[in-house]
């Protein structure tokens, strides 16, 4: 088993490794195009920076399938099934589709009709979904059509989450990321631990998709050189899906029933386990991409909006402003992401043990109290106050309530304390406006959102360190 999971690690730092020397290169590239759209009202960001991000990635797929062709191990996956080639044709359409949107904005329509003709390429190749585990009836075997239109549905849905979710620097990649690694030890144990060989295309894929957001996430992280764009966000997201479906509609569910039961009901209960996870494993591992995509939907919707219309209302705009910085937002969009993943697949191995259910639990409760930490500023006894950030110090909030402690740099709009020379009346002028409408501060008193100043204003594009 070792030799598996050693073929496994090559592909994936293979695709990690030309992602990453890629994104560079393609940085420059999108500069000198054009590529650099203009700062929009939902927009975090406060400086243009470039996308096609997603050219990297897709390369990065392409060097991760060529090895693992190569591969002894891993090549039988590509003479005993066509998904790979499906997978490859899917993705190129997707990307090709991404790329022209990232240059020249092409309408969501366009790209909606786009995703649902890559969904029917790879559907035509045999990555299509064959039957479904219903709970209380058990496996139905699906029509054609019956299939083409779930796995039509479910790549398309997973396209706009992932991409829906794509707004703060890191958050897609890294959560894609943890979505997948999830993904892989499920299908991975079902591959070599039950010899499922069904499963071997998903596991390869997986592999292949934490390379790409591997090798991506150096250049993404915050503040971000480069976006993944559209070209990225909706490969990723295929990839994904891609995966979901390879397990849920190509694996016989009456080969999962790998536990022995005794007729009793809660031993049938997890007898029929394994059972269903393939059918709510890709939920869950979309599932925070996926509430936000229906809250904005139902969130237009009652404004009288398009579904369509982009505006602040995410999930991570609103970390943002109940005080949370960016690093620390895009950290607690992981959190849940990797609670929900590993949670369902770890239940899914030891569904007998309530350690897990009290150990997602108590997770969930630490989620919570993260969420709400900005609403709060905890102050620490005196013997502690010399082993804590300022903020948290008694003797600094006496001095706030009396009035005797200078205003702070982040009271400012703009990122850091003040201004250059020449800056400082406006900033003054504008101090007033300011303090009747607060803007949440972050950590080290960048704010998370509000006006940027004009000094990076007037930096050129594509010189930011």
């Amino acid at each position: 088993m070792g030799q598996p999971v050693r073929d496994y690690l090559l592909t994936l730092c293979v695709t990690a490794a030309v992602t990453y020397l890629l994104t560079g290169p393609v940085r420059k590239f999108a500069i000198a195009t054009g590529a650099m759209p203009e700062i929009r009202a939902r927009d975090v960001h406060r400086e243009p920076t470039p996308r096609l991000g997603g050219i990297a990635m897709f390369f990065g797929l392409c060097a991760g399938l060529l090895v693992a062709d190569h591969l002894q191990n891993l090549g039988s996956v590509f003479e005993l099934s066509n998904e790979p080639r499906a997978l490859l044709s899917g993705a190129a359409l997707i990307w090709l589709i991404g790329v022209l949107d990232d240059k020249f904005e092409i309408d969501a329509l366009i790209k909606l009709g786009g995703q649902m003709i890559a969904a029917g390429v790879m559907v035509m190749q045999g990555l299509t979904i064959l039957w479904i585990p219903v709970p209380g009836v058990g496996t139905v075997s699906l029509t054609s059509w019956q299939g083409t239109l779930l796995t039509v549905a479910l790549v398309v849905i997973t396209i706009n989450a992932v991409n829906f979710v794509d707004g703060l620097d890191g958050l897609a990649a890294g959560m894609v990321c943890i979505a997948a690694a999830a993904f892989f030890l499920y299908s991975y144990r079902l591959w070599f631990g039950n010899m499922i060989e069904a499963a071997a295309p998903a596991t390869l894929f997986t592999a292949i998709l934490m390379g790409m957001c591997l090798g991506f996430l150096p250049h993404n992280m915050h503040p971000a050189r480069i976006f993944m764009g559209d070209s990225g966000s909706m490969l990723i997201g295929l990839v994904l899906a891609a995966s979901a479906i390879s397990v849920t509609g190509q694996v016989d569910p009456d080969t999962l029933r790998i536990f022995v039961y005794d007729g009793s009901t809660r031993s049938t209960t997890h007898a029929m386990l394994p059972v269903f996870i393939p059918l709510l494993l890709p939920l869950t591992i979309i599932a925070i991409p996926l509430a936000d995509l229906v809250l904005a939907i139902v969130r237009r919707t009652w404004k009288g909006q398009s579904p369509f219309a982009a505006d602040r209302g995410h999930l991570h705009h609103r970390l943002l402003e109940i005080g949370h910085s960016h690093s620390r937002a895009v950290l607690i969009m992981y959190f849940w992401s990797a609670l929900f993943a590993f949670g369902v697949v770890g239940y899914s191995v030891h569904s007998a043990s309530l350690w897990i259910v009290m150990v997602i639990v108590g997770l969930s409760a630490v989620g919570l109290v993260l969420l709400l930490l900005p609403r709060f500023t905890p102050r620490a006894p005196r013997w502690a106050e010399r082993f804590v950030p300022p903020r948290y110090r008694r003797r600094k909030a006496r001095l706030a309530q009396e009035g005797t402690e200078p205003e702070p740099a982040h009271a400012y709009a703009g990122e850091g304390a003040a201004g250059p020379a020449g800056e400082g009346a406006a900033g003054a002028a504008g101090a007033h406006e300011e303090r009747e409408e607060p803007v949440p501060a972050g950590v080290n008193g960048a704010t998370a959102i509000g006006a940027r100043s004009r000094a990076s204003e007037r930096r050129k594009a594509g010189t930011r360190g």
